[in-house]
């Protein structure tokens, strides 16, 4: 029983960390959804080019969506005419990064990790797409309007044409609640799950793993990170959720670059979601996609410990630093608030609430 209250405690601590982090990164998304053009992405992805590549990189990397998130997404994207290679960096980039993972790394973590870890995933992407690139690229499916979107040219007005003109663009007052409702509603529903599992991993590192133990068996070099790229390509994690996980594991002696390569390599890939890559870019796409992750992940995983020993910085005393701070009113007021929107959809789902 003191074992449960200990893993208790301690996913509690890590909670309230991470939890006024979560609500803004949630509300952020939210806003990106509501004022960013729905077509945004798709106009700025280009043909295969290195600029294509770069620009999915760039525009993938602030959407909270996870691995599986992400899927049908890229799909829409490739049914536009998106090249291969753009196709691919922003299923890199894309579930590597998002505002919310990155306000909770800055949480959880250290800031310089804060940095690495969106700079790392843009590298990435843009690796992952440049090298898909090298395939010869099949040829776009075409892309035809629909007959209204053809025949209805008015502005305000009435059609002469009998289908339906489209529907006038929302206020910005609807645009803002629509926003936040699918921040905290629809993607709260998709990581909010995952992201209480991790938490509740990491209070159980917290209080079962010894101190050093990870450091004294893996070591802080080439081998931790190649157990953090086995365990993390398989397993299905989101951004978000793996964060509290790696800070854990930090505490007890990983090294910033095995943190890192999981970062990195947990969040955008998994099983169920390379299958479905395979029938988006085909499979000699994905098998490249899958070693430039690895390659990518290993080699930044390098430079960041290589920066960390440059500055005599060590991540695992700013996690402990932070889980020792007494948390005040907010805190426990933004957790409180979190617990209750993640379990609103559960208890729907049970038909506790309508």
């Amino acid at each position: 029983m003191q074992l449960v209250i200990d893993i208790l405690r301690q996913s509690w601590l890590v909670l309230l960390d991470s939890a006024p982090f979560v609500l803004l990164g949630l509300a952020v998304a939210g806003l990106l959804k509501a004022f960013l053009p729905e077509d945004f992405v798709a106009r700025h992805l280009g043909k295969k080019s290195f600029g294509s590549v770069l620009k999915a990189s760039l525009l993938g990397a602030p959407l909270p969506l996870c691995s599986c998130g992400v899927v049908p997404a890229a799909a829409g994207l490739r049914r536009q005419g998106a090249s291969r290679g753009a196709t691919a960096a922003f299923l890199v980039s894309t579930p590597e990064t998002g505002v919310d993972s990155i306000a909770v790394t800055y949480a959880l973590l250290d800031p310089l990790m804060t940095v690495l870890r969106p700079l790392a995933a843009l590298v990435t992407a843009t690796c992952a797409g440049l090298l898909v690139n090298l395939l010869p690229d099949e040829t776009a499916p075409d892309i035809t309007l629909p007959p209204a979107a053809q025949a209805c040219g008015c502005h305000g007005g009435c059609c002469a044409d009998p289908a339906p003109c489209p529907p006038a663009k929302p206020t910005v007052g609807r645009r803002l609640v629509d926003g936040l409702r699918y921040g905290f509603g629809e993607i709260l529903a998709d990581i909010g799950p995952w992201l209480l599992a991790g938490i509740v991993i990491a209070g159980a590192i917290a209080a079962l793993v010894p101190p050093g133990l990870i450091e004294r068996f893996l070591g802080r070099g080439f081998a931790s990170m190649l157990v953090m790229l086995v365990v993390g390509i398989p397993l299905y994690v989101c951004a978000t959720a793996s964060t509290p996980v790696v800070a854990a594991l930090a505490l007890k002696g990983l090294s910033p670059g095995a943190a890192l390569v999981f970062l990195l390599a947990g969040p955008v890939t998994n099983a169920a979601a390379l299958t479905v890559m395979a029938k988006i870019l085909g499979r000699q796409a994905t098998v490249l996609f899958v070693v430039a992750i690895a390659v990518s992940s290993l080699a930044l995983g390098l430079a960041a410990n290589a920066l960390y020993a440059w500055a005599g910085l060590d991540v695992g005393s700013w996690v402990q630093s932070s889980g020792s701070e007494t948390h005040g009113w907010f805190a426990v007021t933004c957790a409180v608030v979190l617990l209750a929107l993640t379990a609103r959809p559960l208890l729907a789902r049970l038909g506790l609430q309508r």
